[in-house]
């Protein structure tokens, strides 16, 4: 069923045939839609949208604050790290001690002794960008043959994987367009090692098929979702992140973000109407109830957040942040899309059954509630397995740790899984009573007869 979110929900008026009377309630039109639930939504949305200006102008960052780069991201004279682009142009097994390794040479001026079975692989990179641009690069990495050895003490070669490249090294191949950093040299020239993947037109080329899927399949509906998702990244990107880095709450920041993503997201995607504001309402309330329950499975569960490698960077970073209080408020931001896609989805049907002529607003809450256990139904198995998928490296290694399934599940890495699709599967089932109701107050009754 295609829900057309901002059209009022009103049935045309249509003749009575033959040999029936044609019914009318209060006088002749349909029932007057409830004007005091309009004016308690609009006094919410009013002091809630309110609410959201003084907390930016309270919370938003000061212009111009700089703050130190992470050791992880600082070059070797205390700056940025710098990279410049490359293309690979040829690679062959080699020894791993070549003199030229890392240096901007001439391509004539490379040598590589390739040989079957060497336990590096020799990779040619032509530079495409900085002071060197034209000149080549040479890279080893090294494959499982460079850790062993023929000593009593040196691991034996396991022929299956001798020749797999060394984990957490690059797997690199002819024609891939890479990232190398810069470095000082002994001779006060660049050094260039691997740094990432250039991916930017990968990137380009999928955000592009992404736009493109979307509009082509919801129309303008779908583009000024995208809009609205632009949107919603600035906002992290201008006013959260900096704001928190600042020094700020995080759950405040967390809290006045997500509240005017919401604001702007939902009347763009889906127009200025009283089922969009029902949906605002609901999705409101269920968040700022999702952040108390975050709160309560945090403090309940004793998480700390300190278990992941980028929570103890920016612990190390910046200590003057609560972990407790970022965690809170990355529960909070994630709630966001599972509750606006379930607030939106039962305001809509509210609307469409009381349309359809649903006989009172208790019988269009009882149907729009039944497609809403379906939905709570079907949402929650997205939720938990989005975040089981995401945790999947984790859950391999704990399946091999030779310990008690009970001792696995309850580590502060799984606990905080689990929290989030604890407190998001709560926060979905208590959203769709909460915004079925607030819809079902604000429809047109216009029974069939």
């Amino acid at each position: 069923m295609s829900h057309r979110i901002d059209e009022p929900a009103e049935r045309p008026n249509v003749a009575p045939a033959a040999g029936h009377h044609h019914h009318h309630h209060h006088g002749d039109g349909p029932v007057p839609l409830g004007d005091a639930a309009r004016w308690v939504v609009m006094a919410i949305l009013g002091i809630a949208g309110a609410a959201v200006v003084v907390g930016m102008f309270l919370l938003w960052p000061s212009s111009g604050g700089e703050h130190p780069i992470p050791i992880q991201f600082r070059s070797a004279d205390g700056g940025s790290i710098r990279t410049d682009t490359g293309t690979v142009v040829a690679q062959a097994r080699a020894e791993c001690q070549n003199q030229l390794v890392g240096q901007a040479v001439d391509q004539s001026a490379l040598e590589i002794d390739a040989t079957a079975d060497g336990p590096c692989f020799a990779t040619t990179v032509r530079l495409d960008s900085g002071a060197d641009k034209g000149k080549v690069v040479l890279l080893q990495i090294p494959t499982n043959r460079a850790q062993a050895g023929s000593g009593p003490d040196q691991p034996a070669i396991n022929p299956a994987t001798a020749d797999q490249v060394q984990p957490g090294q690059p797997t690199l191949g002819v024609g891939n367009t890479i990232r190398l950093s810069t470095t000082p040299g002994e001779d006060g020239g660049p050094r260039y090692n691997f740094y990432d993947f250039a991916r930017g037109s990968a990137v380009v080329v999928w955000a592009i098929l992404f736009i493109l899927a979307v509009v082509l399949v919801a129309a303008w509906k779908g583009l000024r979702s995208i809009i609205g998702l632009v949107f919603a990244f600035a906002v992290l990107g201008f006013f959260t992140l900096p704001s928190i880095l600042e020094g700020h709450s995080p759950v405040a920041v967390a809290v006045v973000s997500a509240s005017l993503i919401l604001f702007v997201v939902l009347y763009l995607a889906h127009g200025v109407s009283m089922r969009t504001s029902a949906a605002l309402v609901g999705t409101l309330v269920s968040l700022l109830f999702a952040g108390l329950l975050s709160w309560l499975a945090i403090r309940t569960m004793h998480i700390a957040g300190l278990s992941g490698d980028q929570s103890m960077s920016l612990q190390l970073y910046q200590g003057t942040i609560s972990m407790t209080g970022l965690l809170l408020a990355g529960f909070i931001i994630g709630a966001l899309g599972v509750l606006n896609d379930v607030t939106i989805t039962q305001a809509s049907a509210t609307f469409e059954l009381a349309a359809a002529g649903e006989p009172s607003r208790l019988a269009t809450f009882r149907a729009a509630m039944r497609v809403g256990r379906d939905h709570i139904a079907s949402t929650v198995y997205t939720l938990v397995f989005a975040y089981a998928g995401s945790a999947l490296p984790l859950l391999l290694l704990f399946s091999v740790a030779a310990q008690p399934f009970g001792s696995l599940v309850t580590t502060d890495q799984v606990a905080i899984e689990l929290a989030r699709a604890f407190v998001g599967g709560i926060a979905i089932a208590m959203s769709v009573p909460l915004t079925t109701a607030v819809a079902a107050s604000l429809v047109t009754i216009n029974p069939r007869r």
